[in-house]
């Protein structure tokens, strides 16, 4: 088991987040979501196998035959150090940055060796996220309505004055419709629901008070990681596309019934999380070139000590290309 008391993982996470979003940066706009997904793991790989750890990849993008994603079962780290989960989204939101759009981030995090929930084949949860002030008050099996009512009383205001994000699908219709019903305020978003739920956990002028609606099971387990860290509250359930996607779930125990809390999510409070902004959003901004140097702004986040860090750098060009020749930090040029 880590010993917290030595050393907080989160601040070395977070330059593997920063390292991520400086490679990929260049791609905003451009409209090829797969090599801003390129750059930024190859990137994400490089630091964090620099980091004194024995980590396992148990939230990563497939499996090892489809290289260069950080694959499930992949080893991270120098093979020193505490046994780790290992949770990454390279960039969530890659469609953000490859349209120009705000809101895409890079993150990290980790957890003692088998305490993260693996989804396997169960690609999609419902998903219900909450900030400290409301964090007993929430139930994934009670009406959309009576969630609503309850964060509401429990933040001293009336269900109108409520935000609800939630992510634009059509699945996502029927929510939609009861968020209207009772007349809270709804902000869709187009992807990037990690970025999203946290922003249920903070207090200030972008925040939202309940995430509600379907999203991806990795970016669950990546969510209540942060969320952990941060003192609220998140449930998921199943949520199958068709036959195939329930008997797969069935086979380990799960069905549409079965609600997994934030303690199934991640085990304990030993967890560490770290994001870095890719493209301006509600939680960071994005990463800025500056023609000598990159600026990122990142936060990084211990559950033990509930401590939270802004973090504001400014990164040498020139330094940082002598450092390594893995990562590309210079201009991407188009072809002739």
């Amino acid at each position: 088991m880590l010993n917290t008391s030595d050393k907080n993982l989160a601040l070395e996470l977070v330059r593997g987040t920063e390292a991520a979003v400086m490679a990929s940066g260049r791609w905003l706009g451009r409209g090829d979501k797969n090599e801003v997904d390129r750059a930024a793991v190859e990137a994400l790989r490089y630091m964090l196998n620099t980091v004194s750890m024995r980590g396992v990849v148990v939230i990563g993008e497939g499996e090892k035959d489809e290289a260069p994603m950080l694959f499930n079962g992949e080893a991270l780290g120098t093979g020193e150090g505490p046994e780790l989960d290992i949770a990454v989204d390279p960039i969530d939101g890659t469609t953000l940055m490859a349209k120009g759009l705000t809101g895409a981030i890079s993150v990290v995090a980790a957890a003692d060796r088998g305490s993260m929930f693996s989804p396997e084949d169960l690609f999609y949860m419902d998903k219900i996220v909450t900030g400290p002030e409301a964090a007993d008050f929430i139930d994934i099996e009670a009406p959309v309505q009576v969630n609503i009512r309850r964060v509401a009383k429990a933040k001293n205001k009336s269900p109108e004055d409520v935000t609800v994000v939630m992510l634009n699908r059509p699945r996502n219709d029927e929510i939609r419709k009861e968020i209207q019903s009772i007349g809270a305020r709804m902000r869709l978003i187009p992807d990037g629901d990690i970025s999203g739920a946290l922003t249920t956990c903070w207090r200030d002028a972008y925040s939202a008070d309940l995430l509600l609606g379907s999203g991806g099971s990795p970016e669950a387990v990546i969510t209540a990681c942060a969320v952990k860290c941060l003192g609220g509250n998140m449930q998921c359930r199943p949520y199958f596309r068709n036959e195939e996607d329930e008997s797969k779930a069935k086979a380990r125990g799960l069905d549409r019934s079965t609600v997994l809390t934030i303690d199934d999510l991640v085990k304990g409070d030993n967890v560490f999380f770290a994001a870095t902004g890719a493209s301006t959003g509600d939680l960071l901004k994005g990463v800025s070139y500056r023609g000598d140097h990159i600026r990122t702004w990142s936060l990084c986040m211990r559950g033990k000590s509930g401590t939270v860090r802004y973090i504001e750098a400014i990164h040498s060009l020139k330094k940082l290309n002598r450092l390594n020749t893995v990562i590309d930090y210079s201009p991407k040029h188009p072809d002739a």
